[in-house]
């Protein structure tokens, strides 16, 4: 759980989450991860879902995941987000 603290004048209210559905309407494929991370992680917690069924949703959990930290290391100024940001070029024997 977060601390409490003062609030300054640059913060800002945190956003609500979007549902799957809205982040898809939006277009933004990091918003559609996160949302769709959080729907499975729900999935996974629940008591409803069936044990034949985690195995997928884990997987696939494991893989959202992986996709938001490859768009937020692009999106950052450093060396790493720089070279994730470069395409790999073609291999050609010599």
């Amino acid at each position: 759980m977060a601390k409490l603290r003062a609030v300054t004048d640059g913060d800002s209210a945190p956003k609500k989450p979007l549902t799957v559905k809205a982040a898809a309407d939006s277009g933004v494929r990091r918003d559609l991860l996160v949302a769709m991370r959080s729907r499975i992680a729900l999935d996974i917690d629940s008591q409803d879902t069936p044990a034949r069924d985690l195995a997928a949703l884990s997987r696939r959990l494991l893989e959202i995941v992986k996709e938001i930290e490859q768009i937020d290391a692009e999106d950052s100024d450093d060396d790493i987000g720089t070279a994730a940001s470069t395409p790999d070029e073609a291999w050609t024997a010599t």
